[in-house]
């Protein structure tokens, strides 16, 4: 494994890092957690030591603590969870989220604590009106937390104003090579590390899209290019390729996904990648931007959906519509996005614009209008024929999901 080091700490930091929040479950029985703990204890093997949670993650916190209990590793890793501050209305309320993470952690101390989905300055203006400076400098001073930062779901201008806003030691940006210029962006990037603040990057296969979503041009480009590289290789190494960035989380969930990044973070290197391997990375871009119609990366905050509809999984039928054809898009979208029980639809055409869910989306997407676009490909005359059918061979069995809810 290949380290790179956090200036404010001096850490040495694995620059891959697991991120917790799609880690697998079983659907039934005692050894629910099984499988995730056997990729984080894998992961540790492998080298990995920086871990990424939330208090918002489903179980995914008392899933990391459980299995660096049973394993004894604490000290081994890096532990990153996040503060839901949305939930937080007074100082005590920063008290009671962070005791809980602890517990589930089974730890006393965080190594990087993170002021969850900081999208505005404004956002954390209202946080430091109700005492969080003054908090998590008592929690530093005290050992609790070793490193303070913020994930940003925010727009570029504002990034540079959330980092003179506090004194902050890292941050932790969406970054790919599809979101070069989206929300901080590499503009941010370059400043976060002239602050000399570690910069953790989420999404960096933009929810797995870039690993086995690619239109077929795309994927043909860099085969041509380098056949011995996966699509996910060639995401990683466009990231590892910069200087700037200190960890690369992936929401690993298997053990051959795991398998595959590790190996190449073990030879990845800062400017590896050629003039030739930049020039295939922006005629992919292009390929991807012409092919897709919906920017979602598959992250899921804006669920769940008062009305029961799986946005994310329309949307993914709605983009593999363009990319795989009709029937692939259909199969995905009967199978993964009508999660309703029989004689319900939660399709598109069941949105009522609330508007809930475009409060939630860290993309900005329109998704109310998105899904009306959605609905007018994925909702033909046939679909109840189809959803019948559906049912009947599969059963209520077919709905089970391998991740937490």
């Amino acid at each position: 494994m290949q380290y790179r080091i956090d200036p404010k700490s001096n850490n040495k930091l694995s620059v891959l890092g697991l991120g917790c929040m799609r880690l697998p479950r079983n659907s039934q029985g005692q050894d629910g957690w099984g499988k995730a703990e056997r990729i984080i204890n894998d992961a540790i093997e492998k080298g990995i030591n920086y871990f990424d949670t939330a208090y918002l993650y489903g179980k995914s916190e008392e899933v990391l603590g459980q299995a660096l209990e049973k394993s004894g590793k604490r000290e081994q890793v890096f532990i990153a969870t996040k503060l839901p501050h949305n939930k937080c209305i007074s100082a005590e309320d920063f008290d009671h989220y962070f005791n809980q993470q602890l517990a589930r952690l089974k730890t006393n101390y965080i190594d990087y604590y993170l002021i969850h989905n900081l999208s505005s300055p404004a956002s954390f203006d209202r946080l430091l009106s109700i005492g969080i400076g003054s908090w998590i400098n008592a929690q530093k001073a005290a050992g609790k937390i070793r490193q303070i930062g913020f994930s940003f779901h925010g727009t570029q201008p504002e990034f540079p104003e959330l980092l003179e806003a506090f004194d902050w030691d890292f941050c932790q940006i969406q970054y790919n090579y599809m979101d070069e210029n989206y929300q901080a962006g590499r503009v941010g990037l370059i400043k976060a590390h002239e602050k000399g603040m570690a910069v953790i990057i989420m999404e960096p296969l933009f929810g797995g899209k870039l690993a086995t979503g690619l239109p077929k041009q795309a994927q043909r480009l860099f085969k041509e290019a380098d056949s011995s590289r996966s699509p996910a290789a060639w995401a990683l190494e466009w990231l590892w390729d910069q200087p700037e960035v200190t960890v690369v989380l992936s929401g690993m969930n298997t053990h051959e996904q795991l398998e595959e990044n590790s190996k190449t973070a073990f030879k990845t290197s800062k400017g590896m990648l050629s003039e030739e391997d930049h020039a295939t990375i922006a005629a992919a871009v292009d390929v991807f931007r012409s092919a897709y119609k919906v920017n979602c990366s598959g992250c899921n905050y804006c669920m769940p959906c008062p009305q029961g509809i799986n946005i994310p999984s329309c949307f993914a039928a709605y983009n593999a519509r363009y990319v795989t054809g009709y029937i692939s898009a259909m199969t995905l979208f009967v199978t993964s996005a009508v999660t309703s029980a029989p004689g319900k639809k939660n399709v598109p055409s069941a949105c009522v614009e609330c508007g809930a869910c475009e409060k939630l989306c860290p993309q900005n997407i329109p998704i109310i209008a998105e899904l009306k676009a959605a609905k007018r490909v994925l909702e033909p005359f046939f679909l109840d024929a189809a959803l019948w059918f559906y049912w009947k061979l599969a059963g209520e069995a077919s709905r089970t999901k391998d991740v937490y809810s």
